[in-house]
C-alpha cells in the first residue's frame, strides 16, 4: 500500500509539472542550460581569421629600404628590418645536448661580436666562436637542479651576461671569461625575454610581475603587479623598452606600460575580455613590436592589434590569426598567419593592403600539418621556418614562393641573422647558412 501510494504521488507530480510550462520547474532547468552552454560557446569561440587572398596582384618594392645589416639585439625592440641576402648554404654547426620542448619556450641566440651563446639540456652556458669551435661552457646549477632541465633566458650588454631561468633562479656571467657574477633565488619561476636598459634589467615572472633588478648584483629595485592567470601558460612573454619606458604583456592578454625609473603604472590595456580569462592557458601571443608611436602584437584568437604607445588606446584590430612576431619596414607591417597567409598591412590606418596564399603549392592534407614558426624580411625575400624544419623562401613583390629548403626532419626555430649569416636553432645544435 505504502509503495503504492508513493508511486501515485510521483506520477501526480510529474504530470502536473510537465503538463504546466508556467510553474518553470523544467523550463527554468533548461533556461540555465542554455544559458550555461552560451556561456561556453563564449568562451571558446575564435574569430574567423583572414584566410582568403586579397589584391594579391599588387607588387611590393623593398630594395634599398633594408639598411641595417646587424643582428638586432635586446637593445633594439626587433622590428626585422635585416638586409640578408645570403646563399643559404650550411657552413657550420654549433652542437650540444638535446634540449627537451625547446620550441615551447621560444629561445634567442645570443650574440657578441662573433661569438654565440646559447644554452644545453643541463642549464650549461656555452659560447662559440664563429667557426663554431667552443670557447669555454659553464654550469652553476646543483645536481638536483640540473635534473630540473631549466630554460635559460638570456640578455647581454658589452661585458655582462644576464641569465633567468625557469626554475626560479636569475644570475650574471662575464662575457668574456664565463665567470659567475652574482647569483639569486626567486619566489616564483621567470617566463619572459630579458632586457637590459641601462644599469637595470627586466623580466616577468609565472605571477604575471614585472621585476626590476641591478645589473650590478641583482638587487631588486621595484616590482609591477598585473592579473594572475588560474593556469599558468607556457607562451614567453615579451618586452620592449622605448624612451625611458617598459612594454610588457602578461599572459592573460594586457598590455602594461610603466615608467622605468620608478615602476609607475603609465597605462594598462586588457586585450581580452573578462569571460575568457580562466583560458588564458590557451592564448598565445605574438612578441611586441614598436614603430610610429604604436605597437602592434598579434595572438592565435585571431586578433592584430594596434595600440598608441602614449595611451595605450585601440588604434585599429584586425581578424589575423598569428603568434609570429611582426615584422616592421618603413610604413608597412608584415605578418603570417597560422593558416599560411602573408599579410601586408599599412601601419598608421590599419589598411590591409594585400594577402597571399604562400601555402597554395602544398596539398590540403599536408598543408594542415604545417605551421609557421617564425620569420625575417629582408629586401627581396622573405625567410620563414615552420615547424616541421623547413625555410620557406618568399618572394617580397609577388608574395610566392620561390624554394623550399629542408634544414632538419624535426622542429626548428625562427631564424637569426647576424653579418649575412642565417642562424637557425634545433633542438641539439644551431646551423648557420651563409
Amino acid at each position: 500500500m505504502t509503495k503504492f501510494l508513493k508511486f501515485f504521488l510521483l506520477f501526480v507530480f510529474i504530470t502536473n509539472c510537465s503538463l504546466d510550462t508556467k510553474s518553470n520547474i523544467w523550463t527554468k532547468n533548461k533556461k540555465i542550460v542554455k544559458e550555461k552552454q552560451k556561456t561556453i560557446k563564449l568562451l571558446f569561440k575564435d574569430e574567423k581569421p583572414l584566410d582568403t587572398e586579397f589584391n594579391p596582384q599588387l607588387k611590393i618594392k623593398l630594395s634599398g629600404k633594408l639598411i641595417n645589416n646587424s643582428f638586432i639585439n635586446n637593445f633594439d625592440n626587433n622590428n626585422g628590418r635585416i638586409n640578408y641576402n645570403g646563399n643559404l648554404k650550411k657552413i657550420s654547426r654549433f652542437k650540444f645536448s638535446k634540449i627537451d620542448n625547446f620550441d615551447e619556450s621560444e629561445p634567442e641566440i645570443i650574440f657578441s661580436e662573433n661569438n654565440v651563446i646559447f644554452f644545453d639540456n643541463k642549464g650549461s652556458i656555452l659560447k662559440f666562436d664563429n667557426s663554431s669551435k667552443l670557447i669555454w661552457k659553464k654550469n652553476y646549477y646543483s645536481k638536483s637542479e640540473k635534473k630540473l632541465k631549466p630554460l635559460l633566458f638570456f640578455a647581454n650588454n658589452k661585458d655582462t651576461l644576464i641569465v633567468t631561468d625557469s626554475i626560479s633562479k636569475y644570475y650574471a656571467m662575464n662575457i668574456g671569461t664565463g665567470e659567475l657574477l652574482w647569483s639569486k633565488n626567486h619566489s616564483a619561476h621567470f617566463n619572459s625575454q630579458v632586457k637590459i636598459y641601462k644599469d637595470k634589467f627586466f623580466a616577468v615572472d609565472s605571477q604575471n610581475v614585472l621585476r626590476c633588478y641591478s645589473v650590478k648584483d641583482g638587487t631588486e629595485l621595484w616590482r609591477v603587479k598585473t592579473e594572475r592567470a588560474l593556469i599558468k601558460s607556457v607562451k614567453k612573454l615579451s618586452l620592449i623598452i622605448i624612451d625611458n619606458k617598459v612594454y610588457f604583456n602578461n599572459s592573460i592578454g594586457d598590455i602594461t606600460a610603466v615608467d622605468i625609473k620608478n615602476g609607475n603604472l603609465l597605462w594598462l590595456t586588457p586585450t581580452q575580455n573578462s569571460e575568457i580569462l580562466g583560458q588564458s592557458f590557451f592564448i598565445k601571443s605574438s612578441n611586441l613590436v614598436a614603430n610610429n608611436n604604436s605597437i602592434f602584437l598579434s595572438n592565435n584568437r585571431s586578433e592584430f592589434f594596434s595600440l598608441d604607445l602614449k595611451t595605450g588606446i585601440l588604434n585599429w584590430k584586425h581578424k589575423i590569426n598569428s603568434t609570429l612576431t611582426p615584422t616592421l619596414v618603413d610604413n608597412l607591417i608584415f605578418t603570417i598567419t597560422m593558416e599560411g597567409f602573408l599579410v601586408v598591412i599599412e601601419n598608421r590606418k590599419g589598411n590591409i593592403i594585400r594577402i597571399t596564399d604562400i601555402f597554395k603549392q602544398f596539398k590540403k592534407k599536408k598543408r594542415s600539418k604545417i605551421k609557421p614558426v617564425g620569420f625575417i624580411v629582408g629586401s627581396e625575400n622573405i625567410y620563414l621556418t615552420t615547424d616541421h624544419g623547413r625555410l620557406i623562401i618568399i618572394d617580397i613583390a609577388l608574395g610566392k614562393t620561390k624554394s623550399i629548403l629542408k634544414i632538419d626532419s624535426d622542429k626548428v626555430s625562427r631564424p637569426f641573422v647576424l653579418n649575412q649569416n642565417l642562424y637557425i636553432i634545433k633542438e641539439n645544435s644551431i646551423i648557420r647558412l651563409n
